[in-house]
């Protein structure tokens, strides 16, 4: 009986790869907002795309449009959820080595 697991791990790298652009995407459509004067997107959602997985595509996209660097608390959440995050991908490859 085949393995179900390649398949899982490759579901999760799409949704973390498709989450990320959504975040990055997110951050880009914001920046573009802010320059024009129009309604922005909440803080909130911003930090719920990085919660939902979409760390890497936040903090890229804060730092390669220079968006919401100065910006607190936001700056800090945005660390503490990265920190979260990496802190469980370790928890689970020590689960995974035992």
């Amino acid at each position: 009986m085949p393995s179900v697991w390649p398949s899982v791990w490759a579901i999760l790298a799409l949704y973390l790869l498709a989450i990320s652009v959504v975040a990055f995407a997110a951050f880009a459509w914001d920046k573009s907002c802010a320059r024009a004067g129009r309604r922005r997107i909440p803080e909130r959602t911003l930090l719920t795309l990085a919660l939902a997985g979409g760390t890497p595509g936040a903090v890229a996209g804060q730092r390669l449009l220079r968006h919401k660097t100065q910006k607190q608390p936001f700056r800090s959440r945005l660390r503490w959820i990265a920190i979260a995050q990496a802190l469980l991908v370790v928890a689970l490859c020590a689960l995974a080595i035992l």
